[in-house]
């Protein structure tokens, strides 16, 4: 139940159409729900305006597919990140719509219009191509928390003139999430392209002295551009999230 569920089931107890002893269990389920292993967050989408995203690492596919089960009950649109094969398989029991991408290892069960709630585009960059499954899963999460998103992929200082021929769809984003490996240069040149939000994200892409992602983090952590905030290492989701907080001002 989001916000706009809650104030129109009181608006319904106001008015007579909703019984008080049905709004007052309708309720008791808000808080959580405890399944033993894990307890399920209900009320997250009134406190923050998105619902709860299952992470997959860790869990069993049958305790994704329980989980997956419970926020069905919700109404949201459904996300889960680092989510193998094997996972999908068993959320498909639960909700045979699912939609996996294997790339971005994200699954998403759509409940609500995919429209987007507003004008406002995220632009997502990559610098290489081997970068695109952290910038899918931001693709992915900022699509599914409600927002127009537009991707340029492939576009690393390496080749600089391939970003530059682009700068129109940077101007028109709100907000630009970029993500680069190696020394993760491509922030600091996009943020000192643009008058709006850069929201880096390092990948763990590169040869030894890349150190896993460490030498793009540090880079885009001391990044000479202003406006250009990072997350974690392969954090596709944190930077979606992100920037669909950002998208809501």
């Amino acid at each position: 139940m989001d916000e706009t569920e809650l104030r129109g089931m009181l608006e319904g107890v106001r008015s007579g159409r909703v019984p008080v002893d049905s709004a007052v269990s309708e309720i008791k389920k808000l808080p959580y729900k405890d399944m033993g292993f894990a307890k399920v967050d209900h009320h997250r989408e009134i406190r923050t305006g998105f619902p709860e995203v299952v992470f997959c690492q860790g869990k069993t596919p049958e305790q994704v597919r329980m989980i997956v089960g419970e926020l069905l009950n919700g109404g949201s649109n459904i996300l889960a990140t680092r989510a193998d094969r094997n996972v999908y398989d068993e959320v498909l029991k639960a909700a045979p719509d699912a939609e996996y991408n294997a790339a971005a290892r994200t699954i998403v069960v759509r409940r609500r219009p995919g429209e987007p709630s507003g004008d406002k585009v995220i632009c997502v960059v990559s610098a290489g191509t081997s970068d695109m499954p952290v910038a899918e899963e931001a693709r992915i999460t900022a699509e599914t928390l409600g927002n127009k998103v537009e991707t340029l992929y492939d576009v690393g200082v390496a080749g600089i003139h391939r970003l530059l021929s682009n700068t129109d769809l940077l101007q028109k984003a709100n907000v630009i999430i970029v993500v680069a490996g190696m020394e993760g240069a491509l922030a600091s040149v996009v943020g000192g392209l643009v008058d709006k939000p850069v929201i880096a994200v390092p990948t763990s892409v590169g040869y030894g002295a890349s150190f896993g992602g460490l030498s793009a983090l540090l880079t885009m952590l001391n990044s000479c551009a202003s406006g250009v905030g990072v997350v974690n290492i392969d954090n596709g989701f944190g930077a979606g999230y992100l920037a669909s907080l950002i998208n809501r001002l």
